[in-house]
């Protein structure tokens, strides 16, 4: 039999004017993945997700989804559901209300099942409350349930875990990781990197309307080379001298908080001669993690900041 993966994306080309949003973009989803799409503002995420959802169609290359090529029709088969730039809800009725509407639409959903994906995005007790008063979060999550009420194969997510707190995101991740087991592939947009790593199997990492990398996440860390890092001994002073005496080590700050740069090799000679010289070692962090310097490297685009390095 032959395979057939959920996403299969070739040469996607998308302008809206003069402004390319997509160039050239190739990619590709299997049932039980969770992809993150992933790029500083303006990259072309949220015109991405939307081609998948049939929003838009491309002005150049091929889009299949699970099996069905999207043409200029702006259909996409049944399966998929999701959202872009924040689900759309009525605000004066309740969250119930809202999903029986969407069930109604179908003609073939129950109560029974509203309920069921209430609770499953843990919004049972504010189900008859009306959705004019729910903060952000609880709107991300009701979205997310009007999207799982069509069960789908293809789950599209744009900042899911916008605005929630720590339980809710929690919540949130573990939902999306249950639908995974059970063979549903995910895309999302994120702007954080955190929630990609405990989420996604594979990133696709867009600059200026280009992939700049497809792959796992380790993969991605592993192309940061080398990293500052934040050295924390019980003494300063001494310690910034031993570095500076280590190949391959560079000193950025001999300061309090000795800050210094290079491979990971360096550093663990360092280490070792910290612990020789009888110096304690409190602290051993990268100033940023391999994955925010690997994303900086790649777009060039701080994402804490957003701003251009």
């Amino acid at each position: 039999m032959e395979w057939t993966p959920v996403v299969r994306a070739r040469g996607i080309t998308k302008s809206f004017g003069n402004v390319v949003a997509l160039s050239g973009v190739d990619l590709d989803i299997d049932g039980g993945q969770v992809v993150g799409i992933v790029g500083p503002n303006g990259a072309g995420k949220t015109t991405l997700l939307g081609l998948l959802l049939g929003l838009a169609c491309a002005e150049a290359g091929t889009i299949e989804i699970l099996g069905t090529r999207i043409g200029r029709s702006l259909a996409v088969p049944d399966g998929v559901a999701g959202f872009v730039d924040g689900p759309g809800l009525y605000p004066a009725l309740t969250a119930r209300q809202n999903l029986a509407a969407l069930a109604a639409l179908r003609g073939q959903l129950s109560s029974r099942e509203v309920a069921e994906v209430l609770a499953e995005v843990g919004l049972t007790d504010v189900a008859d409350d009306r959705v004019r008063g729910f903060s952000l979060g609880m709107r991300q999550r009701l979205g997310l349930a009007a999207a799982l009420l069509t069960r789908p194969r293809l789950l599209i997510l744009d900042e899911p875990a916008n605005g929630l707190d720590p339980a809710g995101k929690r919540h949130v991740h573990r939902v999306i990781g249950d639908l995974a087991d059970d063979g549903v592939a995910v895309v999302l947009s994120s702007h954080r990197l955190d929630d990609l790593a405990a989420l996604c199997s594979e990133i696709t990492l867009l600059a200026a309307g280009r992939v700049v990398f497809t792959g796992p996440l380790a993969k991605l860390a592993a192309e940061s080379g080398e990293l500052d890092y934040r050295v924390g001994t019980s003494d300063p002073s001494r310690a910034a001298v031993l570095a500076a005496g280590i190949p391959g080590l560079r000193v950025i700050d001999p300061g309090e908080q000795l800050v210094v740069s290079g491979p990971v090799s360096s550093l663990d000679h360092l280490v070792v001669r910290l612990v020789g010289a009888g110096i304690a070692v409190r602290e051993l962090s990268p100033v940023i993690s391999p994955l925010e310097a690997a994303y900086l490297g790649l777009t060039g685009v701080d994402l804490s900041t957003g701003e251009t390095a």
